[in-house]
């Protein structure tokens, strides 16, 4: 996602891949605005039910770990002509507090000192890429610098679902594992990987990639699963009657 708007400019300078491009571009701004919007169900029954009950909090610690590394990113002091990239994860990032806090809000005390270990750890991680970036005199290594640690950034916030795949198949249900999140996250992973195919790039097409491959098994889990569910509520159903 962060070098997608980077490279935009010197594509669309090739006729072919121009409309290809374009399209890759619309499609992955759409999903990630969706993919932030996503959560809202979520929070509206942890506010109802004024718990967090099994829901982990650890995808919105890693976007928001995401969000801050490609704003920064995105900065004229890393890469000129991206201001595009800070505008899109600004938001993020905004979303992303407004998550955590309310997830903090209704948390169990236990979880409520987890994640702000994590919120501390991830805003020092972020000074410390801050700070060191800006000491790379050479603008191309500092560009590539940010870009191999966004690239990080990206696979880890498309693992941290695994903790709720886990929890899918141990309890055979999909109740926390929400479906809107995980559509996003496949939608906008398959849109940045076509983009970074058709432009060669690396940064983009591996960790988008693997965020495909975990969307897709997300979205898997979830239609058997729940599949499942109903199955054994009619037959649980048709038992009571019978």
């Amino acid at each position: 996602m962060i070098l997608l708007f980077g490279v935009l400019f010197d594509e669309l300078k090739n006729p072919f891949l121009q409309p290809k491009v374009s399209a890759c571009l619309c499609a992955g701004n759409i999903f990630a605005f969706g993919l932030f919007l996503s959560p809202i169900p979520t929070f509206r029954r942890i506010i109802r039910n004024g718990s967090t009950e099994m829901f982990s909090g650890l995808p919105y610690i890693y976007s928001l770990m995401n969000c801050l590394i490609c704003l920064w990113y995105g900065t004229p002091l890393i890469s000129p002509d991206n201001l595009l990239i800070t505008t899109v994860n600004s938001i993020g990032a905004a979303f992303q507090f407004v998550y955590i806090i309310l997830f903090w809000m209704h948390a169990e005390n236990a979880k409520k000192v987890r994640m702000l270990g994590l919120l501390l750890v991830v805003l020092g991680m972020f000074a410390i890429i801050l700070v060191g970036s800006l000491q790379i005199s050479d603008s191309n290594t500092r560009r590539a610098f940010v870009g191999f640690l966004s690239c990080a950034s990206l696979i880890s916030m498309f693992a941290s679902p695994l903790f709720v795949i886990n929890l899918v198949i141990r309890t055979k249900s999909v109740e926390f594992m929400p479906f809107y999140l995980s559509l996003s996250t496949f939608l906008m992973s398959v849109s940045f990987f076509l983009y970074g195919f058709l432009s060669d790039d690396a940064f983009v097409y591996v960790p988008n990639g693997i965020g495909t491959l975990l969307g897709l098994m997300q979205l898997v889990l979830y239609f058997y699963y729940n599949r499942s569910s109903s199955e054994d509520s009619r037959e649980s159903l048709i038992l009571s009657y019978a």
